[in-house]
């Protein structure tokens, strides 16, 4: 069975406990600190257990050969490094951001996708570093969060089981008691269904007993990450937006209020549902059992 992984937060990730559900805000405030907090109000309204930001540092992460690229956005015509720039928070932002996160009780965190985001993300105390899908063959930068101690959740779309293996194997040889959980993913945005595999997730529990294993999804619907929870996700994620019309790269694969509300109540409902396997008769079921059934036995215990 999965070890559980306790965050610096009083919560805990790993089978037995709640699902851990994650609003996947990344850059869907499209450089708003407003548009943040609007996302940080839904998603409490929501109930998840935390929101998740995207740190880059475009001068690393941008190849040069693009940094000249013109294209419209919503601040004008712009280069596309420049553009990067303004969709990307500084020290000021995340300082707000993690001042209305604490007092409104939901853990916020990021994804860092290069060695000097990790070095600004340590400014604050975030109780768990994502590594995207992308970055999972980025050994410097898995070894870099690794130095600073956090719990590592890894995401696995667009990786072969070799390559999983390979940034796993970098984690237990660092330390075999190193806190990391991982996530299955499709990276396709908007995934297709028969393209999710969902099956993965208890491949990935049998493969690696010792690690929390979630969800990362980038369907439209709720359903099949619903299933994934049923499926065994100890953690699952969706992109969040206000509005999925709204001007951005990620809205249109992201899931809007009204739907996180459903994803938590429908993940809790099955949460209580699922029981303890031990098969009873509920004091509910006397009366219809008194009135349909002949010759009664009524149970000595009913619970």
């Amino acid at each position: 069975m999965s070890k559980t992984i306790s965050l610096n937060t009083g919560r805990k990730i790993g089978p037995g406990e709640p699902c851990y559900i994650i609003a996947e805000i990344g850059i869907n405030h499209n450089g708003s600190l407003d548009i943040a907090k609007k996302l940080i109000d839904e998603a409490v309204a929501a109930k998840v257990d935390a929101v998740k930001f995207q740190k880059r540092t475009p001068e690393i992460c941008v190849p040069k050969d693009q940094w000249e690229i013109m294209r419209d956005t919503p601040w004008g015509r712009m280069s596309y490094i420049n553009y990067k720039r303004k969709t990307e928070f500084g020290f000021d932002e995340y300082s707000e951001i993690d001042a209305y996160c604490k007092q409104a009780g939901i853990d916020w965190f990021v994804s860092t996708w290069d060695v000097e985001a990790v070095d600004f993300m340590e400014q604050f105390d975030t109780p768990v570093y994502k590594l995207a899908s992308a970055s999972l063959t980025d050994f410097p930068l898995i070894e870099k969060i690794l130095a600073t101690g956090r719990p590592l959740m890894l995401s696995s779309g667009m990786s072969t089981i070799q390559e999983i293996e390979d940034a796993m194997k970098l984690v237990y040889d660092f330390n075999p008691e190193y806190p990391v959980m991982l996530a299955h993913s499709t990276s396709a945005y908007p995934c297709k269904p028969e393209e999710l595999n969902l099956k993965m997730i208890p491949t990935l529990s049998a493969k690696y007993p010792e690690a929390p294993i979630g969800y990362s999804g980038h369907e439209t619907g709720l359903a099949t990450t619903v299933a994934a929870a049923v499926m065994g996700a100890t953690f699952v994620e969706r992109h969040f937006t206000l509005d999925r019309a709204m001007w951005g790269s990620d809205h249109a694969a992201s899931v809007e209020p009204q739907g996180f509300h459903r994803l938590v109540r429908d993940i809790r409902d099955i949460e209580i549902a699922m029981g303890d396997g031990i098969k009873k008769v509920y004091e509910s079921e006397i009366g219809p059992m008194k009135r349909l059934r002949v010759n009664i036995n009524t149970p000595s215990e009913v619970k």
